[in-house]
């Protein structure tokens, strides 16, 4: 998850994916597998428009959250 994808994530946003990967790997690795590609795909529909999103003053004045199809929040943090 570096630069040469189009973004950097944050440590905790790197650390946050890969939480979600093993918990879901525990039963199913290849859903796993679909979860983390289909966070990283949003991610990268993201790219193109760094200022997308909702505003989150808890954490930074720039908008940074999102929510995906099936209305599930996620977090970016950038630097």
């Amino acid at each position: 998850m570096t630069a040469d994808q189009g973004f950097e994530l944050h440590p905790g946003a790197a650390s946050d994916i890969t939480g979600i990967w093993e918990f879901i790997a525990e039963g199913n690795p290849d859903a796993a597998g679909r979860v983390r590609e289909d966070i990283l795909d949003a991610i990268r529909r993201l790219v193109p428009f760094p200022h997308q999103g909702h505003q989150r003053t808890d954490l930074t004045s720039r908008p940074l959250s999102f929510s995906d199809g099936a209305q599930l929040p996620h977090r970016l943090c950038a630097g």
